[in-house]
C-alpha cells in the first residue's frame, strides 16, 4: 500500500495566514498562533477604519462642493440649495465628481452651477 501524507488543508490554512501577516514584527511574523492573533486584530481594526475613511472623503466632498458653490455662485447660494437645484434639473452627478470640478475644473463647475441656479 502506499503512503499517504495528511494535513494538506491544514498547511494551507496557516500559509494563507503567514501570508497575511507579511511584514509584521516580531513573532507575530512567523509563529501561528501569534500571527493568527495579530491578523485578527488587524482585521477587525481594518473594518472600522476603511468605513471612518468612506465617511471623511464623503464629508471632504461635500466641503468642496460647498466652497465651490460660494465662490463661483454669489448671492447666497449654498450647498443644499445647489443640491436641491441639481435635482430638479435631472442633473445626476456624484458627490465626487462634482468636488473634482469644483476644485480643478471651475469653468465646466460654472456651467453646472448656472444650470442649477435656474431652478432655484
Amino acid at each position: 500500500m502506499t503512503r499517504v501524507k495528511r494535513g494538506t488543508i491544514a498547511n494551507k490554512r496557516r500559509k494563507k495566514l503567514l501570508k497575511a501577516v507579511k511584514g509584521f514584527k516580531w513573532d507575530r511574523k512567523s509563529k501561528y498562533r501569534a500571527a493568527k492573533e495579530a491578523v485578527y486584530h488587524a482585521w477587525a481594526n481594518a473594518f472600522g477604519v476603511i468605513k471612518l475613511k468612506k465617511r471623511n472623503f464623503r464629508i471632504l466632498c461635500n466641503i468642496k462642493i460647498n466652497a465651490g458653490v460660494r465662490m463661483y455662485g454669489g448671492n447666497g447660494l449654498n450647498y443644499s440649495k445647489f443640491m436641491n437645484g441639481l435635482k430638479k434639473t435631472n442633473i445626476e452627478l456624484d458627490r465626487k465628481v462634482l468636488a473634482e470640478l469644483a476644485e480643478n475644473y471651475p469653468e465646466v463647475f460654472k456651467k453646472i452651477l448656472e444650470a442649477a441656479k435656474t431652478s432655484v
